[in-house]
């Protein structure tokens, strides 16, 4: 479907203090827009409101947003962002992905292996201090160590100081930097999900349409000292939910917008990086169904896979059409043109004019190096390739290392690496088979770099020998980073001498990489003060997977002459069934059929409103003015996926699971009262 956004952009220079869409932004906790809230819906956020909002909200290590919604630690976030911890517990015998899970008490309660969830309890901005490590005259180089060390200074000292969880993190392209810091709770149990074909009913072919009615929604808990955590700030459970056109509030970790991207970036992304990337999902997910045809099982191990696969193709098929479509490109650069013209004709700002060329001599260095450099993704070899460079970077002190190995991130990094998380070998060979030949195609079977993975052979016998790994096995991994250098130097397992092998090509090309983004950092910085400077410093930055605020009533919206309600309904699912019979992915649980006569089917199922989300908003809590949960994001409808760049309210829908449908599933569905009786309280 070809999205219907030309007309309606927001002002694609990405932030800019004025909105042309009344609900356009992502806007920091410490920055809100509370005069625009205040004089468009009458409403003034206090400190007290915004902090409480703030610390109910909870981040996925693995990729995703979540909120308390219990003071005994509930969690709350989508099925689709719990399936990678579902995946993990599952096994042959026992799906828990498919068949769902409910912990009738305390001691079923399923311990994930490695999630992490972050509550974020400070912002601080640290620009300055990060400024003053990168003096003029260094080389894009020199300037990113420096930075590097800055920041990893920064991160260590609020560290030891709080005991949280502190990250520094780039906003504006480079213009600002604020630390962040966090709560973890690392001891994180399962308590309920929904079969998959509840979940995820309608499956790819229903994934970013409306009408939805998914009950795409899980519940963990978290624990302390072996307890379940007694939580200070959560969201109590809306009785009815929210009404029509009534304002309500998004709060989750989008993660990554590019709406500061120069013309020329935008020309790089739709002609060369989008492309490049839908080519590797199109051949995974096409690699990873026939993976599944072999079996059952086989079908269960890929299935996580394949699902990334599938959203994430079809979300960057929707970026892929917003950038293909002139009028988005020729208002970008109308509205580049135009501030160009502002700065060059100010004495003041014409130092900045020199931003855009800059970045636009990076975009031809990108395009060169696409695809370049070995690219094999699988967690084995990810694995080897962190052992092998924590062992040398161990060597350096904190500030000069790697970003992930630093002391300040060394708990999240061992949580991972040391994850008791099943490796399936079968799937494992396919993966890695496909990614050398992938590498072999990208580079030429003759390059210096193919000739070292494929070690004379051919990419099928290469990823066969290397399996012989023993890297699935968490006592080895523990038993090589504990001896260091020394027991990788010396190791004989076939994925650590590959990964050494590589290291100092996989270190150079991340080198470039530092650099050319270093350039680019310095030059959207001055882009940054360039509109700091021509339209105010009230706006909002670019998504960085970090907690953001977005909002807009809950609204219908017109396609095709038609009125899309804002709301579906429980009998409309039994419905949508029925007009779908017999194919793929339309057919609810047996358990909502036994249901049906105690399940209301005027209940609430899904709906929508016009908040500005994105990837990373997935299980981000809506909730009212009063604070109390009345949904939980899981999806934008198809006019929404040009959101990387550009937003629109005209049909651009942010979808969610109404808290009601959540609730009665809970007591009429899953047999899940004494559950139900917990949210909120």
């Amino acid at each position: 479907m070809k999205m219907q956004c030309s007309s309606f952009l927001a002002a694609v220079l990405l932030i800019t203090a004025s909105f042309s869409h009344a609900d356009e932004g992502m806007w920091l906790f410490n920055d809100l827009p509370v005069e625009h809230l205040k004089s468009t819906y009458d409403f003034e956020p206090t400190s007290e409101w915004t902090n409480h909002l703030m610390k109910a909200c909870v981040r996925f290590n693995v990729g995703g947003s979540a909120s308390f919604i219990s003071s005994n630690g509930l969690v709350l976030t989508n099925h689709h962002v719990g399936s990678d911890t579902l995946h993990k517990l599952s096994s042959e015998d026992n799906d828990l992905y498919t068949n769902g899970f409910y912990a009738r008490s305390l001691d079923q309660e399923l311990k994930a292996p490695d999630l992490e969830l972050n509550q974020l309890i400070n912002i601080k901005d640290v620009t300055d201090e990060v400024n003053r490590a990168v003096s003029d005259g260094l080389s894009a180089s020199d300037a990113a160590k420096a930075r590097r060390a800055a920041i990893a200074t920064i991160e260590k000292a609020a560290l030891d100081e709080s005991g949280l969880r502190s990250d520094v993190v780039t906003l504006y392209g480079g213009g600002r930097y604020h630390l962040y810091q966090y709560k973890k709770y690392t001891d994180v149990r399962l308590v309920w999900s929904p079969e998959a074909a509840s979940a995820f009913f309608g499956g790819d072919a229903d994934n970013f349409e409306y009408p939805r009615y998914c009950l795409d929604a899980c519940i963990f808990r978290v624990y302390e000292d072996d307890k379940p955590a007694k939580i200070e700030h959560f969201f109590k459970w809306s009785e009815n939910g929210a009404a029509e056109n009534e304002l309500v509030f998004v709060a989750g970790n989008p993660g990554r917008t590019s709406r500061i991207f120069t013309y020329d970036a935008m020309k790089f992304a739709r002609d060369h990086r989008v492309p490049y990337v839908l080519d590797f999902l199109r051949r995974r997910e096409i690699l990873l169904q026939q993976f599944s045809l072999q079996g059952p099982e086989a079908e269960r191990r890929a299935k996580d896979d394949l699902f990334g696969m599938q959203n994430s193709r079809k979300a960057y098929l929707g970026e892929l059409a917003a950038l293909q479509d002139p009028a988005v490109m020729a208002d970008k650069l109308a509205s580049e043109q135009a501030l160009l013209a502002k700065i060059k004709a100010d004495p003041k700002l014409q130092e900045y004019a020199s931003a855009w060329s800059t970045i636009a001599e990076i975009q031809k260095r990108k395009a060169k190096r696409l695809g370049k450099g070995p690219r094999l993704s699988t967690r084995l070899f990810n694995i080897a390739q962190t052992l092998v460079q924590m062992a040398e970077e161990d060597k350096k002190p904190s500030a000069d290392r790697l970003a992930e190995f630093r002391d300040s991130a060394r708990e999240s990094l061992e949580r991972q690496l040391f994850s008791g998380a099943p490796i399936y070998k079968d799937l494992e060979l396919a993966l890695l088979a496909d990614s050398i030949a992938r590498t072999v195609e990208l580079n030429g079977a003759d390059s210096e770099l193919c000739q070292t993975i494929l070690a004379g052979k051919s990419p099928t016998e290469r990823a066969a020998e290397l399996m012989s790994t023993r890297l699935d096995e968490v006592d080895f991994r523990k038993e090589l980073a504990t001896g260091g250098a020394q027991a990788i130097e010396s190791s004989d397992d076939p994925m650590i001498k590959l990964a050494l092998a590589l290291d100092d090509v996989v270190r150079e090309d991340r080198k470039v990489e530092e650099e050319m983004a270093e350039i680019e950092k310095q030059a959207y910085a001055q882009i940054a003060e360039a509109i700091f400077a021509t339209q105010g410093t009230s706006a909002y930055p670019d998504a960085t997977f970090t907690l953001r605020l977005a909002f807009g009533p809950v609204k219908s919206y017109q396609e095709k002459g038609e009125t899309i309600p804002a709301w579906t309904n429980v009998d409309g699912a039994f419905a949508h069934e029925d007009a779908h019979k017999g194919q793929k992915d339309f057919s609810l649980p047996e358990s909502w059929h036994t249901a049906r006569g105690k399940l209301p089917g005027s209940t609430p199922f899904n709906f929508v409103c016009t908040a500005d989300i994105i990837g990373g908003n997935s299980g981000s809590p809506v909730v009212n003015k009063d604070l109390e949960l009345v949904g939980l994001i899981f999806d934008g409808n198809i006019q929404s996926l040009s959101a990387d760049y550009l937003y629109t309210d005209r049909q651009g829908r942010a979808t969610s699971v109404h808290s009601s449908v959540i609730r009665d599933a809970l007591k009429y569905v899953y047999n899940a009262e004494d559950l139900a009786n917990q949210l909120g309280n």
